[in-house]
């Protein structure tokens, strides 16, 4: 895995400040915030690198984050699916 850059942003204070609600209300930090968000610009501009890795979603991550190892945290997925593909209620197993 390539190491993530670390860069020194200089920013008003009143646009940091600005960054950091909205940061807070989808639940991600600042520095996340600024990551999507030049992200979203570079799409838009059809200029995203094809070799860019996705962002993890916002929030904090489950617990069982890997636990099937898809790292969408749902440790269960299989387990759904096979549980609603027999959900028509006579408890069969066909």
């Amino acid at each position: 895995m390539a190491e993530r850059k670390s860069i020194l942003l200089r920013l008003d204070p009143a646009v940091h400040d600005a960054l950091a609600k909205w940061a807070a209300d989808e639940m991600r930090s600042t520095n996340a915030q600024i990551e999507f968000l030049l992200r979203r610009a570079l799409g838009d501009a059809g200029r995203m690198p094809g070799t860019a890795r996705r962002m993890r979603r916002p929030g904090r991550p489950a617990a069982n984050a890997n636990a099937n190892g898809d790292g969408d945290g749902d440790a269960n997925a299989d387990a759904d699916a096979d549980s609603d593909a027999n959900a028509d209620g006579d408890g069969s197993d066909e």
